[in-house]
């Protein structure tokens, strides 16, 4: 360990991430201090890593990260999320961000403050490539002068933001590509509650807990858009056909447009949906590099709609992992015989078990002659009835008959 030069030890340093590791190992030599000090690059003060952090007044707090921080000179990553803790003083707060901004690369940043702080004011114009926040308020971006010139990613968490503010602060991100916005409070200039955001760079873009009017993303490199915990009456998308990966997770939209130029689209992830199937396919049926298809829990708002499996195998021809679960009703959707020649991993659910759900199976795997893997998941109640127990054994026996004729699949059993 001696011979391991001072950056090396700086690295191990870093690893260690929360501030208290760090002290107590940075006190083995002289050596190691002076890692500490000059190659230390991470460091992280977090309120669920020690809990002496929760016993401590503000005022103790505030001193001991300050002399933590102030003893470091190589600083890149600083982390301060101090969650059920009393609020700080702005003065040593501001300290803290005027002294590592220079050597700064990630910050992310949990504290609330009296008053409250400007992170925008005191992180822009420098070479901050990572800022998350979380508990904070953002108010008066000015673009042309709170300029984040090499910001890549950019997470928002319980954050007070203006929709205007929220779209100039990507305005003066040239270089932004990942946006997190978790259940912001959202200000309204006028009563309809609309959001419109316009980035050219961005490529993933991750929404939770989201209620608008109306969301408006204008982003000609998007390719990742994930939807959660949102309610929404209209959601479009405006781009230029560069999305891959679309995720919707129990999102409520009546009117949900992701653009005509659909051809590079590769996963379609969706649970816990009300679909129309005919608008919803009509929105993904030119994604004829379509890889994945999932459609969880997802409810039709005809009853008597169900997924066309003639039309997914007709349109998707490079389809290779399906995943379907949703009420069967009486209607199972086999009609057709085209097949689904690239399927390898067929994954199935119920919400409800049935004899309607052991056809299902047999018919979709008479659909997929290249499957590889079958993995059947379902919800068992802790309560069972005679007849439900019994019904559940009628279908563990079909399910063994069916799988004699298929010995090259691997077959999968997930219950919850």
């Amino acid at each position: 360990m001696e011979h391991l030069p001072v950056e090396v030890i700086g690295n191990i340093l870093s690893r260690l991430k929360a501030a208290r590791d760090v002290v107590i190992a940075s006190a083995t030599c002289k050596k190691w201090r002076e890692a500490w000090r000059n190659h230390l690059h991470t460091l992280s003060f977090n309120s669920n890593d020690w809990s002496v952090y929760h016993d401590l007044a503000p005022s103790r707090l505030e001193i001991l990260i300050t002399q933590t921080i102030f003893q470091t000179t190589a600083l890149q990553c600083l982390s301060i999320f101090m969650d059920d803790v009393d609020e700080f003083s702005a003065a040593p707060v501001i300290a803290w961000l005027m002294y590592t901004r220079d050597t700064l690369r990630q910050l992310h940043y949990n504290v609330r403050t009296t008053p409250t702080v400007n992170i925008i004011e005191k992180c822009s114009r420098q070479k901050l490539e990572v800022l998350s926040l979380a508990h904070n308020s953002v108010t008066g971006v000015e673009p042309s002068y709170q300029k984040f010139p090499c910001l890549k990613s950019l997470s928002l968490s319980y954050v007070s933001i203006s929709a205007l503010d929220l779209n100039l602060l990507l305005t003066a991100c040239p270089k932004l590509q990942n946006l997190t916005l978790i259940n912001p409070d959202i200000a309204m200039s006028d009563a309809q509650a609309i959001m419109e955001l316009n980035s050219s760079s961005l490529k993933d873009i991750y929404v939770e807990a989201v209620s608008l009017d109306k969301f408006i993303l204008e982003a000609d490199s998007i390719e990742n858009l994930h939807l959660k915990d949102c309610t929404l009456e209209a959601f479009e998308l405006i781009g230029k056909g560069s999305l891959r990966v679309l995720k919707i997770d129990d999102v409520s939209v009546l009117h949900l447009d992701i653009g005509e130029n659909t051809e590079n689209l590769q996963i379609v992830d969706v649970s816990s949906f009300t679909i129309m199937w005919p608008k919803f396919y009509n929105m993904i049926s030119k994604s004829s590099n379509l890889k994945r298809l999932r459609l969880w829990g997802v409810v039709f708002d005809d009853e008597d709609e169900v997924v066309d499996l003639e039309t997914v195998s007709v349109c998707f021809p490079r389809l290779s992992h399906l995943s379907l679960s949703y009420d069967l009703r009486d209607v199972c959707g086999l009609q057709g015989t085209s097949p689904l020649e690239n399927v390898v991993v067929l994954e199935l659910g119920w919400t409800i078990i049935s004899d309607l759900f052991s056809e299902w199976v047999a018919g979709l795997l008479e659909r997929c002659p290249n499957l590889k893997k079958l993995v059947i998941c379902g919800v068992v109640s802790e309560v069972k009835s005679h007849e439900e127990c019994q019904v559940l054994a009628s279908f563990t026996s079909s399910i063994v008959r069916l799988m004699r004729k298929y010995l090259r699949v691997e077959v999968q059993f997930e219950y919850e």
